[in-house]
């Protein structure tokens, strides 16, 4: 595989950097800088900035409104998007209920949905895990009762991100009991203003609200809301899962942490009182995280290469998965480590920007803790681990 950019691939990376310099808002860029937390207008302001450019489903066809880029092309605006600053764009949207829509629904539903998400003015949540079906998805209980023209819903969903933001949430329910599990399962989208839908927080360790617990009670959703046929959603939820999978392994995102953890081995000290990236055990390390990052890099592409010449991308997703989430993590590990004892305090005020007391320790302090705590939790959502590594032995190994 080529990896060597053309001339006209060269051109297009110097075009998203002149954007990104000419668009993104400063106070943005300064958050994600710091590490700081996010709100939802922060999202949304530049989520609508790229909507409005036609760049904020990159993924898209150019059939169904995106941008048409190739493999490269995409692969470029992500890592440039990290590399300058950029917020990461939610994926609930562009990434997963999109495709779904253009890829299962009728032209109807292209037509109504479609268009919210290109421009980012509806935000969505994902409705998979249940309190008793988490990685064993395919055991869920909510429940949508046929009720002529539309369903009535009963059940509850876990762990939903940003569900307290979002507009739309695209919802696995059973709409029958089959003798196996994966049958009767149905893909809908669910209004969140609809009456009967309770949003409940669940405060994260590190202190940031992004998880929810959603009640749904005798919900009404219009059969019209139905993605596919009756009965079939398990088809479309593995469709979504397979490139979630591949986006959780996050090159660009991963690549700008691992360039600030190199700047903060930079400035801490070392146990000769030179620079701690000098230290040849500690640097080491940081070039073990960087090489297995090197190869991930190359791994993705050739999958994104598959999947653009009409592949799917199959249990490789969960090779990118496991590595992404394990080489995310270690970088963590190893800024909290360089960082010291001053990574310890918890200053919730130097995360989002309001704290008027002194700060302990760097400016690289603030975060450190909360970046570590965060990501323990990449190796379980879109599918923990674990399970990743059953789908391995399964389909690649035949165990």
């Amino acid at each position: 595989m080529d990896i060597m950019l053309s001339a006209d691939e060269q051109a297009f990376a110097d075009e998203v950097r002149q954007f990104i310099r000419d668009n993104l808002p400063a106070d943005i860029a300064d958050k994600v800088r710091r590490d700081q937390h996010l709100g939802k207008d922060d999202h949304m302001r530049w989520q609508q900035i790229l909507g409005a450019r036609g760049w904020h489903a990159f993924t898209w066809p150019a059939e169904h409104g995106g941008p048409g880029w190739t493999i490269t092309q995409r692969y470029l605006f992500e890592v440039i998007s990290a590399e300058m600053d950029c917020p990461l764009i939610q994926p609930f949207g562009p990434r997963m209920a999109g495709p779904v829509i253009y890829s299962f629904g009728t032209q109807e539903q292209r037509d109504r949905f479609l268009p919210g998400i290109r421009d980012s003015t509806i935000w969505w949540c994902q409705g998979y895990s249940e309190p008793q079906s988490g990685s064993d998805l395919a055991s869920l209980a909510t429940r949508a009762e046929d009720a002529g023209d539309h369903y009535i819903v009963n059940g509850q969903k876990i762990w939903t991100s940003y569900a307290h933001h979002a507009d739309w949430m695209f919802c696995l329910v059973r709409t029958a009991k089959e003798d196996k599990p994966q049958k009767g399962i149905s893909f809908l989208l669910i209004d969140m203003k609809t009456p009967g839908i309770t949003v409940q927080p669940i405060p994260m360790l590190e202190g940031t609200h992004s998880f929810n617990t959603v009640f749904f009670e005798d919900v009404k959703v219009p059969k019209a809301n139905r993605i596919g046929e009756e009965g079939k959603g398990w088809t479309y939820a593995k469709f979504l899962l397979e490139h979630e999978r591949v986006d959780n392994a996050a090159i660009g995102v991963t690549k700008a942490a691992l360039r600030r953890l190199k700047q903060i081995a930079a400035t801490e000290p070392g146990p000769d009182d030179r620079p701690l990236i000098e230290d040849p055990l500690f640097a080491a390390r940081v070039t073990a995280v960087e090489a297995q990052l090197m190869s991930l890099e190359l791994a993705a592409l050739r999958t994104l290469s598959a999947v653009a010449a009409g592949g799917s991308p199959g249990p490789a997703s969960s090779l990118l998965k496991i590595r992404g989430t394990e080489i995310a993590q270690k970088i963590s590990e190893l800024g909290s480590e360089a960082t010291g004892y001053y990574a310890l305090p918890w200053q919730p005020g130097r995360l989002d920007g309001t704290s008027n007391e002194e700060p302990v320790g760097p400016e690289h302090a603030g975060p450190a803790a909360n970046a570590y705590l965060w990501r323990r939790c990449m190796s379980i959502y879109g599918g923990s681990n674990e399970i990743q590594r059953n789908i391995i032995a399964k389909q690649m190994l035949g165990l």
